[in-house]
């Protein structure tokens, strides 16, 4: 912690999707590591509080999927930025038989040609050796029944990543692809499965517990200060997906 203290301190970190979960917790580490914290989400009363309990420099209302509320968002950012965390959404399931054509075409565009929007933002706003890093799944990684758009977006992220992080250096490029994190997301995902998911993770888990938003933000904020890690997707999971479901 001591190295990643040194080297946020002052720094403009923002944090799309911050008031919950991963981005939450990532506004908290890089907070305490003395960056200047700018936070964004869509549901105000829960982002004011978040803010607040981050020592946020400003919280921003926002729907990342909108072009207009993004473009705006951007013309009102600090001019140099130096990080920014692009949170995830939650996954789409759906088996093909009753897939929503129309719904599917929405969730790629938000979040294929929605990256490329934030990744072309970002030119010229970033500082050199700064950093995007986007939150993705591993979720969808072993074909399905009801997994192929989760896992289309899955591997479109890594792709983007990879190709952005060549585009637009020297801005660093990033996705962290996270399997079950303990979220409020996941909460809502599971209702009352949730409590027999954890107890089935801490028993097949190689790391013998179930990974929590400090676990995955403490990776968000590596990636911010190491300045050698581009281009890649970086998988945390506990050890899931070497081990059967």
């Amino acid at each position: 912690m001591a190295e990643s203290m040194k080297s946020l301190a002052g720094q403009v970190v923002v944090v799309m999707g911050g008031s919950a979960g991963i981005g939450l917790e990532t506004a908290r580490q890089a907070g305490a590591a003395g960056a200047r914290v700018i936070i964004t989400g869509r549901d105000r009363d829960r982002l004011e509080k978040a803010a607040a309990e981050v020592g946020a420099e400003s919280a921003v209302t926002l729907d990342m999927y909108d072009p207009a509320e993004l473009e705006a968002l951007f013309a009102d950012l600090p001019q140099q930025l130096d990080h920014l965390l692009v949170g995830g959404s939650g996954p789409f399931y759906a088996p093909l038989p009753e897939l929503d054509l129309a719904q599917a075409e929405r969730f790629m565009s938000q979040h294929v040609v929605g990256s490329l929007r934030i990744a072309r933002l970002c030119i010229g706003r970033v500082r050199a050796g700064g950093s995007l890093t986007f939150i993705s799944g591993t979720g969808a990684r072993r074909p399905g029944v009801g997994l192929m758009i989760a896992a289309i977006a899955t591997a479109a992220q890594s792709a983007i990543v990879a190709n952005a992080a060549v585009e637009i250096a020297p801005i660093r490029v990033n996705t962290v692809a996270a399997g079950f994190v303990d979220t409020p997301l996941s909460a809502r995902l599971l209702g009352d499965q949730l409590e027999d998911r954890r107890a089935e993770l801490r028993a097949t888990l190689p790391i013998g517990r179930v990974v929590g938003p400090d676990d995955v933000a403490a990776l968000v904020v590596h990636l911010m200060t190491n300045g050698a890690l581009t281009g890649a997707t970086y998988d945390i999971d506990g050890g899931q997906q070497l081990v059967s479901r």
